[in-house]
């Protein structure tokens, strides 16, 4: 059985009007920090994943061609017979 109360009206009006309220100062707020950490990401110029891995791949590749070359140059030294220990004590007298 129903009644028509004009108070329990206007109490469920104005706590439907401030659930719907809270609902969109909620999507303000979470709107705002959204676009405020999007910002601070940007601007503290973080790489991509993408460009992390190319230069991981591009040191990796350098540090290879360096142990490489380090190589090649003990076996020139041997093959000369020089010793590049005698040659910096032999530079600084």
């Amino acid at each position: 059985m129903q009644t028509e109360n004009p108070i329990l009206d206007g109490l469920a009006r104005f706590f439907t009007d401030a659930a719907g309220a809270a609902q969109s100062l909620r999507d303000e707020i979470d709107t705002f920090v959204r676009q405020r950490l999007e910002k601070l990401v940007a601007d503290m110029d973080f790489v991509t994943r993408e460009e992390h891995e190319a230069v991981k791949t591009m040191a990796a590749k350098a540090r290879a061609e360096n142990e490489r070359l380090e190589k090649r140059v003990a076996a020139l030294e041997a093959k000369l017979g020089t010793n590049p220990a005698d040659a910096g004590t032999a530079a600084s007298s």
